[in-house]
């Protein structure tokens, strides 16, 4: 087993490697750019060393300084985590170049891999299902429109050298095949720096199930199937293990497909293998195909650990420093059921549009399991994936695993950004996902409902109220004003909307709130509130920010009376960056007419493109930016001549 190794990533899949490597006896070095000096990662790490600047490619994507990194500290192996470097070929070889050993697979594999077309060719001949499509080298654009309408719409265009989403459209008549495929291309050469796509058929009713497999180079096993078509926009969401509906014969097919395509390759080390199925006839042996290999551990590998008692770090761990297969076939085995929900500082009213912050409050359940790489105090930068944590859980049964995960959602509390928490708790209450009818559409289907945020209850805002004007922790004198009760006023702000309320302090345990026709009676009883006979919810204050833990979470400001806000009509002319970002393209000059829709400029931010559109029909009056510009959230990009 090796003395010390270094971790090529950050954020939460560094800090679950060291974890499980530090139980090992094995020492962890970290690396860290600029905005990840003080990160939990370095922290946790015994040793940590700087790369460079708070862009991945002045720092995470450095091999060649991460290499040197090792060397200097003394390290054995690297282990990359996922994203990053993780499927880099050239990186494995110059790490095994360096005399140091690659914890995952060889660049052989990954290479074998990393191209969609060519290793649906190479599935092929393993013997392992593949979707009707056309993987060719011919890329003129006739030539792919001829092959989708061989192939019959509705097709999905993909970019070969994909992932995560990008470089992927769905044309379902002729007509808009010409416009996604342009879409396709531009998005997959920034994303990827190649714009080769291929066509494949799009399935009615598809669910991605994929197949955890483990090999170590020669012999594969696999720990059996995540469902993962809980997907908004190919992103997924929840994933589960294992797959709702799946039968003993559809688990042995896809298993022996996934250890097919591992050992195909000489697979040494954690890998999955993603299948497309179609569910709508039920799951049935013939009808799932094989998408695509990730040669690396998966974002949601926790829900296999949690069914099959495998640490699938340890393994690789284990593997790579030359041991064979920790366990056969079968010695595998399900036990119960396990969810992961993905937990993002987002803002879902406004598209999901990835946001920043800093965490002024983070805390979980006892009864899940969190994975995560930020703490309260910390930071959500703009130069990384905004996940806050992935939250998991197990029972057993599917029912009570769901049940637990809604109890576990609404109990999660976070304040210093919006998160996704009412999102994913409206979706363990879906009645689709219940009953385990999902498919990938599911979300697109019902987003209008699942985006649906509540009112917030008058008790949540008096608990916002109360804290506010420091009526929870009260002496016993407060109340009363030359023996009178006292009455006070405060203004919230929310959602766009100014709260007015009125207290009437009776007391120091008792206090009558007015807000609108809603009366909400405030009493204490052993040092604990209840608001009209219900616990008063927990409260976080940051400045004059009030979140309040129901509901998901409800963040309320204070309005100082001697503020003027002078911002509050708004500037409906321009055009502004709703987050951070790096200008990635303009497409507006001066004097063009423009029409409500029409995309202006093209934000880069959070790992995604981000369209800005013109909000009305108008003229530009002036261009603000020009393309590789940094801005901050609320810059005014493209302005419009007044109407």
């Amino acid at each position: 087993m090796f003395n010390k190794i270094l971790i090529a990533n950050r954020g939460e899949i560094a800090c679950r490697v060291i974890e499980t490597a530090q139980k090992m006896g094995v020492s962890c070095v970290a690396v860290y750019s600029d905005a990840d000096a003080a990160a939990k990662h370095v922290q946790m790490a015994d040793q940590a060393v700087h790369i460079g600047g708070a862009a991945p490619a002045e720092s995470y994507l450095k091999g060649d300084v991460i290499n040197q990194a090792a060397l200097d500290t003394g390290a054995q192996a690297i282990h990359p985590g996922y994203g990053f470097l993780s499927e880099n070929p050239d990186f494995v070889d110059a790490v095994e170049a360096a005399g140091l050993t690659f914890i995952g697979p060889s660049a052989d594999a990954i290479r074998k891999m990393g191209l969609k077309d060519a290793a649906k060719v190479l599935m092929e001949q393993a013997g392992v299902p593949v979707v009707p499509g056309y993987h060719g080298d011919n890329q003129d654009p006739e030539h792919l429109a001829g092959a989708a309408e061989t192939i019959g719409y509705p097709v999905l265009i993909k970019a070969v050298a994909g992932g995560g989403g990008k470089g992927m459209r769905l044309v379902e008549r002729p007509e808009d095949f010409a416009a996604a495929l342009d879409s396709a291309r531009g998005e997959a050469k920034t994303a990827f720096g190649n714009d080769a796509v291929l066509v494949e058929k799009f399935v009615a009713k598809p669910r991605h199930i994929e197949v955890q497999v483990f090999g170590d180079g020669t012999r594969a096993v696999h720990l059996f199937e995540r469902d993962c078509s809980l997907q908004r926009r190919h992103q997924k969401v929840i994933e589960e293990a294992p797959a709702p509906g799946m039968t003993l014969e559809m688990r042995e097919a896809m298993g022996q497909a996934g250890v097919r395509a591992a050992e195909a390759i000489g697979y040494k080390g954690a890998g999955t293998v993603e299948f497309i199925v179609d569910a709508s006839d039920g799951l049935r042996p013939d009808r799932f195909w094989f998408m695509e290999m990730n040669t690396r551990l998966q974002v949601e590998h926790p829900v296999t650990e949690a069914i099959t008692g495998v640490d699938l770090v340890e393994w690789q761990l284990r593997v790579a420093a030359g041991e064979s297969l920790p366990k056969q076939q079968e010695d595998l085995y399900i036990q119960g059921h396990a969810f992961e929900a993905r937990l993002y500082a987002e803002d879902v009213p406004k598209g999901f549009l990835p946001a920043t912050g800093t965490l002024t409050h983070l805390d979980f359940p006892a009864n899940c399991r969190a994975d995560s790489g930020v703490r309260a105090g910390d930071t959500i930068s703009p130069w990384y994936d905004p996940m806050i944590a992935k939250v998991v859980l197990h029972g057993p049964t599917r029912s009570v695993a769901l049940e637990t995960l809604h109890r576990v959602l609404q109990t999660t509390k976070v304040a210093g950004t919006v998160t996704n928490l009412a999102f994913l708790g409206a979706l363990t209450r879906h009645a689709g996902f219940a009953s385990g009818d999902v498919d990938t559409g599911l979300i697109g289907r019902d987003l209008e409902t699942l985006v649906q945020e509540p009112e917030p209850s008058v008790e949540a805002v008096v608990a916002a109220a109360m804290t506010a004007l420091e009526l929870v922790n009260v002496a016993p004198e407060t109340g009363f004003s030359l023996w009178a009760p006292l009455h006070r006023a405060v203004q919230l702000f929310a959602e766009g909307e100014t709260l007015d309320l009125d207290v009437q302090v009776d007391g120091p345990d008792r206090q009558i709130w007015q807000m609108g026709e809603d009366q909400v009676l405030a009493e204490r009883t052993l040092d604990r509130w209840t608001l009209n006979g219900a616990p008063m919810p927990d409260v976080s204050v940051s400045g004059s920010t009030l979140t309040v833990f129901s509901d998901y979470g409800r963040s309320f400001d204070l309005i100082d009376p001697l503020d003027r806000d002078t911002s509050a009509t708004g500037d409906t002319n321009a055009i502004e960056a709703p987050m951070p970002g790096l200008v990635k393209a303009v497409f507006a000059t001066a004097g063009q007419a423009v029409q409500e829709g029409d995309r202006l400029a093209i934000l880069e931010a959070m790992k995604m493109e981000h369209s800005l559109l013109a909000a009305r029909d108008g003229v530009v009056a002036e261009v603000l930016v020009e393309e590789g510009t940094q801005v901050e959230a609320g810059a005014a990009l493209v302005r419009l001549e007044e109407e």
